[in-house]
Parts: C-alpha cells; structure tokens; sequence
C-alpha cells in the first residue's frame, strides 16, 4: 500500500513539472510574432570629420535595377541627399567607393544622378557582405582609412551586413537612417536596431542622419 501511494505520488509530481513545461515548449516566436514589440529607438547622433582622407563612404547597390521610384520608393526619395553628401566628401578628399548587385551588372548601371568620378571603385556584385569576395579591406587600410559611412539599398543586406563586418574589423561606422532603404520601415528599423545594439558592432557604430554629418 506504501509503496503504491508513492509511486503515485511521483507520478503526480511527475506529471506537475512537465505539462506546464511542454505547454511553455510549444510557444515559439511565430505563435508570438503579433505580440512582440518594437524597442525604442535608437538615438541619432552628430557626426564631425576632422580629417576627411580617413573616411570611405560605401555607396551601395543605388542602381537602375534596385533603387528607382517604381522598384523601391523609399531608396530613390534618398538619392539627392545622399548624392550631396557623396559630392561634399568627394571635395574633401574622402574616399568613395561605390557597388552594384545585381547578377552581371556593371558600373553602368549606376544611377545617372550618382555615379562614380573617374578612378572611383565599383565593387562588382558581392552579395551583402562587400567585404567577401573582394581587397575591400585591404584597400580600407592600404588608404588608412579608420572610418566608413555606410549607405545603400536593402538596408537589412548591404547596410547591415557590410557595416557590421566594417565594426567587427575595427572600423568605425556611420549609419544615416536616411541613407538606407528597404521595401518597407520594418527592415530599416532592424538594421538600425541591429548595429545599434549587437555586440562588438554597437561600440563601433554611431547611428545619425545625413544633415548631422559635418566636414571641418
């Protein structure tokens, strides 16, 4: 009779621990998409170039296919002041390196309002990752650059990818929010939202807008 009542007892107890526990186990995040919630977000900031030969603007994938006002609206809004920012780092001597991405595209594609000046690199398609497949690095240091500002369309491939590798190789990186795009907010958001709080990135990376950004 003991023994029984014991048995039983464990099996309750038993029984206590792992009904909650798989009931908690079927929940994933999909079940829980619609009640996530967004974070704050995260601060802009100024940004003051004492010395522009150290910077490199990485002017990414702003190209007929990818950036027009009938592919990607939010991108091709972005084109005139992103083309001024590159015109005023061009003056002053900052690096400009710009990329395609598209499967066999060429620097021609580039749009008309922001092309690359004579001697100014275009990266072949590379995936999101720029510095994969390519002396992007090399180049970065050969020029002693310490700082890039990343721009370009998707926001959650080139900008994402490509300034998280700049910061995790120790580079500092400027993100204007306004020079990134996506299809929609959301993938913008999470780019910010990314580089703005993964480790080893976050230290490196200075969210901003483009008319934050001076020139000395």
């Amino acid at each position: 009779m003991k023994r029984r009542f014991c048995t039983a007892v464990a099996a309750f107890a038993a029984l206590s621990f792992t009904v909650p526990f798989a009931t908690a186990s079927a929940q994933t995040l999909i079940e829980e998409w619609g009640s996530a919630k967004m974070p704050v977000a995260p601060a802009l900031k100024p940004v003051k170039f004492e010395n522009a030969k150290e910077v490199a603007l990485l002017v990414m994938d702003f190209t007929k296919q990818t950036c027009t006002q009938e592919r990607r609206p939010r991108c091709a809004v972005s084109v005139p002041k992103v083309a001024k920012l590159v015109a005023d780092a061009r003056a002053k001597g900052a690096l400009i390196i710009f990329s395609v991405a598209v499967p066999n595209s060429t620097a021609a594609d580039l749009l008309p309002n922001l092309p690359a000046a004579n001697g100014e690199q275009v990266l072949p398609p590379l995936g999101p990752d720029k510095f994969i497949g390519s002396d992007l690095e090399k180049t970065l240091k050969d020029r002693g650059i310490t700082t890039v500002i990343a721009m370009g369309t998707q926001a959650q491939t080139s900008v994402l990818h490509t300034g998280g590798a700049a910061a995790l190789r120790g580079f500092k990186v400027i993100v204007p929010v306004d020079a990134m795009s996506a299809d929609e907010v959301f993938p913008e958001a999470y780019t910010a939202w990314h580089l703005s709080t993964a480790a080893r990135i976050a230290p490196n990376t200075t969210i901003t807008r483009l008319d934050m950004i001076a020139w000395e």
